[in-house]
């Protein structure tokens, strides 16, 4: 009775911090993040932002002399969350709740955090770090992709600081941007992973840059891998997913690029024979996160997150005749409502950056 008890009493909490965080319209078709619900989930990146240790730094040392840099030494501008993409992810994360609730309580801190870490010389140095010989490939393409999205999301926010903060920027977008050019042309196979090497993930992001910027060579050369990659595909091997650390789902995340490169009668011949009824089905289903403290399995929480965005995005190209669009209109709202609860978990696996995966499936 006491076990019964307590998890009703979760149970109960979980719905009213939901009721608090998000509105629903009337057939839940349509789910909005309230004020309430972006304080919340503020906090969290503001919590590590600026957290050294522990580090993951993926650094491939030349000399002694970096061998030992710390976090903070090798990349001043995005040294906190854990890892350089997550916290390029949380500073993009901050910049879009400020954008979209400008009395956000937290909105000073915001402002605080990218005045101390977007610099001239902070940039400057992360510049330089990409420019190292054992650099080229570094966070090609999960980081690259994530540092185009935060300018993305500065060059259309009108905004004193966030005008200098994006002019302040650009030297280290202008370096991931020719990172791009050299690489697409060369890339003969797509990486079909659900983490961090996922080519559609990253070119989903890219593209979205490319488009606000107004950048046409990015984004003609971005369309031209996606095709070559992805056009011919068949058959996705959904029912093999999900891997045990996924937070991408490789077939959702491909689709929903080829939703974004393709006119909406292509794209729906495309994804008919890219994911059949049996296939989708099997996507639809929740992932088991069975611990949350484990760095990797902790990933699943995100997989939801990610294939929430996928769903909306898929969907909104179907027909409303078509069967698939509710099933996958009603599946993105349990994924949702399932793991959102889940992000402030207590466990820094997953806070340093699930925060970031539920605001971009809540508003993007």
């Amino acid at each position: 009775m006491k076990l019964l008890f307590s998890f009703l009493f979760f149970s109960i909490s979980i719905v009213s911090a939901q009721h608090n965080y998000l509105t629903f319209n009337r057939d839940s078709t349509v789910i909005n993040l309230t004020i309430v619900g972006a304080s919340h989930l503020a906090s969290l990146p503001l919590k590590c932002i600026d957290i050294e240790f522990p580090n993951k730094t993926s650094h491939t040392s030349e000399t002694l002399e970096d061998h030992i840099l710390s976090p903070k030494q090798l990349h001043p501008a995005f040294y906190g969350c854990f890892d350089w993409h997550s916290c390029v992810h949380g500073h993009w994360m901050l910049l879009k709740l400020l954008k979209s609730f400008p009395d956000l309580p937290e909105a000073g801190a915001i402002r605080k955090v990218f005045n101390k870490n977007i610099t001239l010389q902070n940039i400057a140095t992360e510049v330089n770090y990409f420019n190292a010989t054992l650099s080229k490939t570094w966070e090609r393409t999960y980081g690259w992709a994530w540092l185009l999205k935060l300018q993305a999301e500065l060059i259309n926010f009108n905004d004193s600081d966030a005008q200098k903060w994006s002019k302040t920027l650009q030297p280290l977008t202008d370096s991931i941007i020719s990172r791009w050019l050299q690489f697409l042309p060369k890339q003969t196979y797509a990486n079909r992973t659900g983490v961090h090497a996922n080519t559609a993930f990253g070119l989903i992001l890219a593209l979205d840059y490319a488009r606000k910027a107004k950048h046409k060579q990015l984004e003609e050369a971005i369309i031209k891998s996606a095709k070559h990659l992805f056009l011919k595909d068949k058959n996705a091997p959904a029912l093999w997913e999900p891997n045990g650390s996924d937070f991408l789902s490789p077939s959702l995340i491909e689709a929903d690029l080829m939703s974004k490169i393709l006119t909406p009668n292509n794209f729906i011949i495309w994804f008919n024979q890219f994911l059949p009824q049996k296939s989708l089905a099997h996507l639809l289903q929740l992932p088991i996160v069975s611990d949350r403290s484990d760095y990797q399995i902790v990933h699943l929480d995100g997989l939801c997150f990610s294939r929430v965005w996928c769903m909306k995005s898929i969907a909104k190209l179907l027909p409303e005749n078509d069967k698939r669009k509710k099933l996958l209109q009603k599946a993105a709202k349990q994924h949702l409502i399932t793991s959102l609860p889940n992000i402030a978990n207590g466990y820094y696996g997953g806070e340093h950056w699930l925060a970031s995966f539920a605001v971009y499936a809540l508003m993007e």
